[in-house]
């Protein structure tokens, strides 16, 4: 059963995460990712303003929408909004709406993102993109929940949650005048900051394990079992663009059938995390301990995710030196973590 705390507060609102593919990303138990799913159950019911943090690629848009769908406007629009690519002389009209014959080319009125979205949740990724001189009146919204359409006399109420993110440092954008406090202020009512998967290590086999399924069922390939060093050697990469990153890695080997590779680390990505100066025992053993820790003990599914035989598995418990909670109690099975 999988216990992963998110995924029970899914089911419970009637969206099972384990069937949903965008709740991949939330998959595993590391202490980073518990976190992250205690604070989004208890923002999620109170459709206040959110901030979310974290670098490219750590699935800060999913975990927007399983803020969504844990909330009281599941059943409402989610519109995602990416505001590095909102075209400059349109970006008002694209957010806010326009009336008919508001400029050239406006043949019809248009509602807007905020207007669409209404009753639900906008989120607004990439947030320290937006332009300086659309930041006030994006802070008029969040104030008085209301917009203007270009072309339009007078504001238009509305009702929405708003959700923006960023991989941008905002109070040093404040500083430096490309951002404006106020509105920092505004969209940081809560923050919640999403870890890099270097910080979660121990989530990578059961990503691995995920994404494989799902390619090798997409492109109709035999499913790839990373060898144990392998693993270990994908554990320890610093993986600089995340999940999305593993993500690529794999679907790749699919797409060209053959085994996954690690891309080379350049310049400041570099480090000793990279590859680490372990001898091959080292590794086989950091392999085994992570597959045990992600199964929770269970051999069986251990000796699957490890892409050996159980007898294999059992072997190599008899030779390694395991940490106390994932010691043998008897022959080929070790005692689960409490």
């Amino acid at each position: 059963m999988n216990d992963n705390p998110l995924h029970a507060l899914l089911r419970r609102a009637g969206r099972d995460g384990g069937e949903d593919p965008a709740a991949a990303w939330v998959l595993g138990r590391s202490p980073s990712v518990r976190k992250v799913a205690e604070h989004v159950r208890c923002v999620a019911e109170k459709e206040c303003t959110l901030l979310m943090c974290g670098e490219t690629g750590t699935g800060k848009e999913v975990w927007a929408t399983q803020v969504h769908c844990l909330g009281p406007r599941r059943e409402k629009p989610f519109v995602p909004v990416n505001c590095a690519a909102l075209t400059p002389t349109l970006a008002e009209s694209q957010l806010f709406g326009h009336e008919k014959g508001a400029f050239t080319g406006a043949a019809g009125s248009s509602l807007g993102v905020f207007r669409a979205a209404d009753g639900g949740v906008v989120f607004l990724d990439e947030v320290g993109e937006m332009p300086l001189e659309l930041q006030p009146k994006l802070l008029r919204v969040l104030q008085q929940q209301e917009v203007t359409p270009v072309g339009a006399s007078r504001p238009v109420p509305i009702n929405v949650q708003v959700i923006a993110a960023t991989n941008r440092n905002l109070e040093h954008e404040v500083r430096e005048g490309r951002f404006r406090e106020d509105l920092y202020y505004r969209l940081n009512l809560i923050e919640l900051q999403v870890p890099p998967l270097r910080e979660r290590r121990e989530d990578i086999p059961e990503f691995i394990e995920h994404f494989s399924g799902r390619f090798s069922l997409k492109y109709k390939r035999p499913l790839w079992r990373p060898s144990p060093d392998v693993l270990a050697r994908f554990c320890t990469y610093p993986w600089p663009g995340n999940i999305r990153q593993l993500s690529q890695v794999i679907e790749q080997s699919y797409v060209l059938d053959c085994a996954p590779t690690l891309p080379e680390v350049h310049g400041a990505e570099k480090t000793d995390t990279a590859l680490p100066h372990l001898n091959l025992d080292e590794l086989r053993r950091e392999a085994v301990i992570q597959a045990l820790r992600t199964t929770r003990g269970h051999k069986g599914r251990a000796a699957r995710l490890l892409g050996v035989h159980a007898n294999t598995l059992t072997r190599l418990l008899g030779q390694l030196e395991l940490p106390q909670e994932l010691r043998i109690d008897s022959p080929g099975r070790p005692r689960r973590p409490r």
